[in-house]
């Protein structure tokens, strides 16, 4: 059967026919299959005549070289193809090739074709679906240990990387024990510079990730600081591999996800490693690197416990090394973290909050436009350090950096949560007398102003203005200056009348539902 003859839809009904008669020719299949090969032409053909369901039934044979030829057949008819790979789902394809790995696992030709086909049909749900109900977890770690190839191990981890996508495959992984395989894997190549190795050492710690997205998972694979993943993700902080620093504070981060295994990480002495990963990438350091180790550190500091014990061994400090870095992610999540270590922690807030260096760089960052993130937690920031600390000299400190302009700013934001902090700042610091024209290089009244006039601004942000506006009116700077006082009664008059209604007209409204 030439190329040729193949090419028409007529002659591939006939070999189809002839096909069937034959109670299935192996010698035919294989001409099919290779007739196939990079012909675009001829998929087209197949496909029109009916080929593929031919097919499917040739994968529960028992003969390997049939089982061979079928599934490559099949695997370059269906290649690129999301229509007929989901005919193949529905064909109940997907238990065929994991039975065609479990009979055969020790032949490559046979293992590589089905590792092939599921790397094709992976991506469909439907695919996970069924695959989340077979065995294939185990006998995709069988393969994964059994090699060394790169090529097939590259195979297999694309595999598992998609099929990690799914939360049952990925806890039938984890019972599988995927991570003991793929630690194998980053340690025999952590030492080659050979570019396919490099490859598969990228391959197998995104897997790893990937593995933590999920909460089951993640859980099992932490098993309270004893699992091999997290064992070997502190090891990977002090590599002088950069893909294994990365590796490692990302699943330090991503175990952060809950207070109990922050709380054991954090008297595993978990924290100062990510510190010393840190302070190798000050100068020039790898910017991916830097924002996995703050991310970690600041999923760490969440509980009040870990605030007082991360805070009480010099964290505060040792973060502000990186206050220089001029790149904007290492920058945003800087301030994150500082902001998360200093919730609720007074001693700490007003002890940062006098730092020169810490003010300057928030002043710096507020006034940035290119990146709207850095803005937006420099200010929120400023205003913790004021919120927390409530202290006169941190308050007097902020003035003096002519900082108080950024709250002014940030009332107005376009999120809630920033007006709310920022309105509570500026209360707290306008019970210091900070001279009145810090409010008026501000704009302080006009930006109250702008929040109560406009219908869209919430309860809990107008309640916070007229707490701002009233602050305002008892303090020294009003009684000193008589004019002011005067222009702030007059100007919020009105307003104070309109937005108390409103006020007590969404009370009455939340007092009758609790009714």
């Amino acid at each position: 059967i030439s190329k040729s003859h193949l090419l028409h839809v007529d002659s591939i009904n006939q070999v189809l026919a002839l096909n069937l008669g034959l109670l299935v020719c192996t010698h035919l299949v294989e001409q099919v299959e290779s007739s196939l090969a990079g012909i675009k032409e001829m998929k087209t053909a197949c496909i029109d005549a009916g080929l593929v369901p031919v097919l499917v039934p040739l994968l529960d044979s028992t003969n390997e070289e049939m089982l061979l030829h079928a599934g490559r057949a099949m695997g370059r008819i269906c290649y690129d193809n999301n229509d007929l790979q989901e005919q193949l789902v529905e064909a109940k394809v997907i238990p065929s090739l994991v039975r065609i790995m479990a009979d055969y696992p020790d032949n490559e030709p046979l293992v590589r074709v089905a590792l092939l086909a599921l790397s094709n049909l992976a991506d469909l749900d439907s695919a996970k679906e069924a695959l989340s109900k077979t065995k294939v977890a185990e006998l995709l770690v069988y393969q994964l240990r059994s090699t060394t190839h790169h090529e097939k191990v590259e195979i297999i981890l694309e595999v598992l990387q998609t099929l990690a996508e799914n939360d049952a495959l990925k806890l039938q992984l984890t019972e599988a024990g995927i991570q003991e395989a793929v630690v194998e894997i980053l340690q025999r190549l952590q030492d080659s510079s050979k570019p396919e190795d490099m490859c598969g050492l990228k391959a197998a710690s995104d897997l790893i990730v990937s593995l933590l997205l999920g909460d089951e998972s993640m859980q099992q694979l932490f098993a309270d600081g004893h699992g091999i993943i997290f064992q070997s993700a502190r090891a990977w902080l002090t590599s002088k591999h950069t893909q294994l620093q990365l590796t490692g504070a990302l699943v330090i981060a991503n175990f952060a996800r809950n207070d109990i295994n922050c709380v054991r990480m954090v008297q595993l002495g978990v924290v100062h490693q990510l510190l010393d990963l840190l302070e190798k990438h000050v100068e020039n350091g790898d910017v991916s690197v830097q924002h996995a180790a703050l991310s970690a550190l600041r999923n760490l500091a969440i509980p009040v416990a870990n605030k007082v014990q991360m805070l009480d061994e010099g964290v505060g400090k040792r973060i502000q090394m990186l206050l220089r870095s001029e790149m904007p992610p290492v920058q945003f999540k800087l301030l994150g973290t500082l902001r998360m270590l200093m919730d609720g922690q007074a001693d700490a807030a007003q002890e940062l909050g006098q730092e020169h260096l810490l003010l300057s760089r928030l002043v710096h960052w507020c006034d940035s436009k290119d990146h709207a993130g850095v803005c937006g937690e420099a200010n929120r920031l400023l205003a913790s350090l004021i919120r927390h600390s409530r202290s006169e000299k941190v308050i007097r400190a902020v003035h003096e950096a002519q900082a108080v302009k950024y709250l002014a700013s940030m009332a107005t934001s376009e999120h809630v949560i920033m007006q709310n902090e920022a309105l509570i700042a500026l209360a707290i610091s306008s019970a210091i007398n900070l001279g009145i024209q810090a409010f008026k290089e501000a704009r302080l009244v006009q930006n109250i102003h702008k929040l109560l006039q406009d219908e869209n601004t919430g309860p809990e942000v107008k309640y916070n203005a007229i707490g701002l506006l009233c602050s305002l009116l008892n303090s020294e700077v009003c009684h000193t200056v008589k004019t002011l006082k005067r222009q702030l009664l007059l100007d919020c008059r009105d307003l104070f009348i309109h937005t108390l209604k409103s006020l007590i007209h969404i009370t009455e409204m939340s007092n009758s539902r609790m009714a």
